[in-house]
């Protein structure tokens, strides 16, 4: 895979605080078109608050976040050129993933063929009218992806996307991200389990603290593991 010069997500110099809290301070990084970028860093380093920050749902105290050069808020039918997956949760108990994936497509004026074709790229045609109350938390994670594909965006923002999932969740998960990225789309993972962005990411950021501790390409795991307990410890 093959990361282009174009940039997806720019993030400036960016900062929040709440009260006296530092939760990001002064963090600046860049997210790549054909790639998937991992955001990596212990719980608390501040990586939900900045991924929040960049989709305009949370008000930076200072910089700023863009997509293609502009901020989310300013952005054209905005699924279609973002797809997000922050809270794997929340759904309607009692609607099927079709009525859910439905008021979405309806909502954004998309077309209806997205939900059969979105069905599909997760794996969740068999479940398609079961209602999402009685999903495992696998399933909804993969619900949320769906909901996140439905305009066909060139960019996602997953936050813990491999929650809830078994093993062959995690890899179908794996290929899946890795081929969205091949096809020149950006991925912005977060995570903290290294193991699996050692065999799906192309570049690492690292935070710690509000802050940044690294970024760039990432080589091996081996340097990933030593990276990150250097920059975090």
């Amino acid at each position: 895979m093959t990361a282009t010069s174009v940039t997806a997500i720019s993030v400036d110099h960016l900062a929040k605080t709440f009260g006296k809290v530092v939760a990001v301070d002064d963090l600046s990084f860049d997210v790549p078109h054909g790639a998937v970028t991992a955001f990596l860093g212990p719980n608390g380093a501040g990586k939900t608050t900045t991924l929040r920050m960049i989709l305009g749902l949370v008000k930076p105290t200072a910089g700023g976040t863009t997509i293609r050069g502009r901020p989310y808020s300013e952005l054209d039918r905005p699924l279609e050129r973002v797809g997000a997956v922050l809270e794997s949760t929340a759904f309607h108990p009692g609607l099927s993933a079709v009525a859910h994936l439905e008021s979405v497509r309806m909502a954004a004026g998309l077309a209806s063929a997205r939900i059969d074709h979105v069905l599909e790229q997760v794996d969740l045609q068999e479940a398609a009218h079961r209602r999402v109350g009685g999903f495992s938390l696998g399933m909804r994670q993969r619900l949320a992806l769906a909901t996140a594909l439905l305009g066909s965006p060139e960019v996602l923002i997953l936050d813990e996307p491999a929650n809830g999932l078994d093993p062959a969740g995690m890899r179908w998960l794996r290929g899946f991200l890795r081929a969205y990225a091949h096809q020149g789309n950006a991925v912005l993972i977060s995570s903290h389990v290294l193991s699996e962005i050692q065999q799906i990411a192309d570049r690492v950021v690292i935070v710690s603290a509000g802050k940044l501790r690294w970024s760039g390409p990432l080589h091996d795991g081996a340097v990933l593991e030593e990276l990150y307990l250097e920059a975090t410890g």
